[in-house]
């Protein structure tokens, strides 16, 4: 009897294991944060607000995210993590509470040509071992049905060393199904050999019209000319056909050269290895000029751009190969697969049907397993990174999302807030850095950074409920009830941008004019066409700069000033003022710290552990020679003028002793875009995605400047904070004023409400696309309500 009370009583206290339920951290210090201190509660979703470089992805990923990531790694054995990317230790005095962190980051998936949407989300895979069990014919195992897996056959004698050795004579087969013609990427390139030489002239009389080749000098040029496959001084088209087998599609072969060892190889694999394997985007303009006027992509005649061989599309399951399964788009693929009904296979088919099920729910039953991995937007690849995790049975898992509305029609937008509040309802807790006040609105806690960006920001303004932030005098509480109100008047077009018979994708063949002269907004549901339409009509040609949602490519030396082409006037204005060459000014050139080679850090690779970064010694970190740093300009040497904020190079450059109207120019874009808070010399990785891509606007605004020229903008809001959205607009219009037109592809509420004229593209995705719904002035689509759009723009602006 005594025992009894006792044992309610330790019935009633709370179990220790139960008293972990924050996420604290204290004394975050990654980039821009200044000591940062918040508890974030577990198995609720949270929100991070604030402006774009606030240091929300600084709190969320490089230090709560990384820090759970390296900690996972930490028990691995030493042999293992060797293998596994390092990660140091992020900047912050105490982070306890941690789980297991998932992130689901807006990053590109690759774009290799053989990654797919099937590849990249294991759809093919089942698919491959569906097809190797119940295709007719029988063709092999699940790598004949590959585009990946090339056939291979071997025969030979190969020695056995078993108590003694022996010779034994051995076969090997596998069958792949790779088409052999395109080697599994659907396209061949062929090469116009026109724009490589003038056939009329000789080696010796400077045939090759390849940049940079040039026949005096040029290394290149000597090995053929020297080689003694050809004769240096007979036209190309005088050529015996063995010289000209040997001039394009010889063997590598080793020439002598003026007395030097040299390769000779033909000329089509020689460009092939020069220009075609590297990346377009990180080309000099005129060398990407070239490739395009040299190489054209068509699709492969042998496999129709199917990728796979004769014997893969010959093997059918009720009259559909696997060729057609992953062509079709996926809702249509998810019928066909239920109505698959075949015992021996019940759990694949279960496995199979669950993967097309998420994409159908996640909104991306548009698209279809062959689509290239590479072609799909931020917002698509975040989503079908998401398909994974959606069908889980684990809980406790920290889920971590980068604004996983980009790319969200607002009508979808109701979808993903619906998958999110799923996964915290299992017991998880979700992190959501976000702007879209839909998605604000769904947080359980709301954690607003700020109050500006860069060094104005790395604090924390304001934690609390959704409603404590809409009556907070912060920044985004302010903001967070913005509504753009219809243009009163619309302005007049100049001319029009005609469309005709458009079928890229999913396009039926729409006719439609686009005005010139005004901000024209192209809108619709994700996968209804208007990429598409943008970008598969509206080409690159004079007059059009095109600005999409590429990533920006650059290393740790890559920062503002170099990338924008500023740091050119800067370093001849340094140079002149001091009478030596504006080299001296690199610190990727003569100017460099020898010690660190112009980076400021040594890093110090440890193994399997964290390497290590220090400030170099040398130069403390300024990357540049001390005698470098012995010549001014204005009053401050190159390493000061780097660290400068863009607001305050503005003003060094714009007057007095330093004045440098082409360095000013750039200047004033880059403030015009949102980025004067920028350090000039800050690396391009660390910048955030909104930073990066209002970037690249400020340096195309410079592009064909002329009137007249068209600006297409894919999602320029992407990133954006509610504050900076009426900057954007006011620039957009700046734009327009200034004589250029204006098209964007947008989903934003203010944009499309702020604009002269709308084409909306719907009704639905994929085969429910590629039409125009409606072409008007946003006042008669909201007045129609004819659209989703339409209703979603009226509820937007109250009408």
């Amino acid at each position: 009897m005594s025992m009894a009370p006792k044992t309610d009583a330790q019935s009633s206290a709370p179990h220790a294991a139960d008293s972990h339920d924050l996420i604290r951290v204290h004394g975050a210090r990654e980039n821009n944060l200044r000591d940062v201190s918040v508890d974030i509660p577990k198995r609720r979703l949270t929100v991070f607000t604030g402006v774009s470089g606030s240091g929300k992805s600084s709190l969320v990923f490089n230090t709560i995210a990384a820090e759970s990531q390296r900690m996972i790694n930490e028990t691995y054995s030493a042999f293992v993590q060797g293998f596994m990317p390092t990660q140091a230790r992020p900047e912050v005095d105490v982070l306890d509470g941690l789980t297991t962190v998932i992130t689901v980051d807006q990053q590109r998936m690759g774009a290799d040509p053989r990654s797919t949407v099937g590849t990249a989300t294991d759809a093919n895979a089942m698919l491959r071992i569906l097809f190797s069990r119940l295709g007719e014919p029988h063709i092999g195992p699940p790598g004949a049905y590959s585009f990946n897996t090339a056939s291979v056959r071997a025969s030979g004698a190969i020695t056995v060393e078993r108590g003694t050795k022996k010779a034994v004579k051995a076969t090997f087969q596998r069958t792949g199904g790779m088409c052999t013609r395109c080697e599994g990427r659907g396209a061949v390139s062929d090469i116009d050999l026109s724009q490589l030489y003038d056939d009329s002239k000789s080696l010796a009389e400077g045939a090759f019209t390849i940049p940079g080749w040039k026949s005096d000098s040029q290394w290149t040029v000597q090995v053929y000319a020297q080689s003694g496959f050809v004769d240096p001084d007979k036209p190309i088209r005088a050529y015996t056909k063995k010289e000209l087998q040997d001039f394009l599609y010889g063997e590598p072969v080793k020439v002598k050269v003026n007395g030097v060892n040299l390769t000779y190889e033909g000329l089509i694999p020689k460009i092939q290895k020069t220009f075609l394997s590297k990346d377009k985007e990180s080309m000099q303009p005129h060398i990407r000029a070239f490739v395009e006027r040299a190489v054209t992509f068509a699709t492969c005649p042998e496999c129709d751009g199917t990728r796979l061989s004769e014997g893969a599309r010959s093997s059918k399951i009720d009259k559909i190969s696997i060729a057609d399964a992953c062509a079709m788009e996926i809702r249509d693929l998810t019928e066909w697969v239920r109505r698959l009904d075949e015992a021996s296979v019940a759990p694949l088919l279960a496995a199979l049907q669950q993967t097309l099920d998420s994409f159908v729910e996640i909104g991306l039953g548009y698209l279809s397993l062959d689509r290239p991995a590479g072609t799909l937007s931020g917002g698509e690849a975040q989503r079908v990174k998401m398909i994974r995790h959606l069908g889980s049975s684990l809980t406790d898992i920290t889920y971590v999302f980068d604004e996983p509305t980009i790319g969200l029609h607002p009508h979808d937008i109701q979808r993903m807030n619906d998958l999110l509040l799923r996964l915290r309802d299992k017991g998880n807790t979700v992190l959501v850095v976000e702007h879209k006040p839909q998605t604000i609105a769904i947080a359980d806690h709301v954690v607003d950074l700020g109050p500006g960006a860069g060094t104005a920001g790395g604090t924390v303004c304001f934690e609390g409920t959704v409603e404590e932030l809409r009556a907070s005098d912060t920044v985004t509480g302010r903001h967070l009830d913005d509504r753009a109100a219809l243009k009163k008047t619309v302005r007049t077009p100049t001319g029009a941008l005609e469309i005709r018979g458009a079928t890229a994708h999913n396009l039926l063949g729409i006719d439609v004019d686009v005005p010139l002269g005004v901000l024209t907004v192209v809108t619709g549901v994700a996968g209804s066409g208007k990429s598409s339409l943008v970008h598969g009509s509206i080409h690159d040609d004079q007059g059009v700069v095109s600005i999409d949602q590429g990533a920006i490519r650059g290393s740790r030396r890559s920062n503002p000033a170099t990338y924008t082409g500023l740091l050119d006037p800067i370093r001849k204005a340094f140079g002149k003022a001091n009478g030596v060459k504006p080299a001296l000014f690199s610190a990727n050139s003569e100017g460099a710290c020898p010690t660190c080679n112009g980076v400021g850090v040594i890093y110090t690779d440890l193994a399997m552990m964290a390497g290590v970064a220090a400030p170099c010694e040398e130069c403390e970190g300024k990357r540049f020679q001390a005698a470098v740093l012995e010549y001014h300009l204005g009053g401050r040497d190159i390493s000061e003028v780097l660290a400068m904020p863009v607001t305050e190079a503005a003003e060094f450059f714009g007057a007095g002793e330093a004045s440098t109207p082409a360095a000013h120019r750039i200047l004033a874009r880059l403030a015009d875009v949102g980025l004067g808070y920028l350090s000039l010399g800050q690396p391009l990785t660390t910048l955030s995605g909104g930073e990066r891509q209002r970037l690249r606007l400020a340096t195309h605004m410079a592009d064909k400047g002329g009137d007249g020229s068209v600006f297409v903008l894919d999602e320029p809001t992407t990133g954006l904070h509610l504050a900076d959205v009426e900057q954007l607009l006011g620039l957009l219009d700046r734009l327009v004023d200034a004589g250029k037109s204006v098209i964007v592809v947008e989903h934003h509420q203010a944009v499309m409400a702020h604009a002269d004229w709308i084409i909306d593209l719907g009704p639905g995705a994929g085969h429910d696309g590629g039409r125009v719904v409606f072409e008007g002035t946003p006042a008669d689509l909201v007045a129609g309500r004819s659209t989703l759009t339409g209703e979603h723009l009226a509820a937007y602006v109250g009408a």
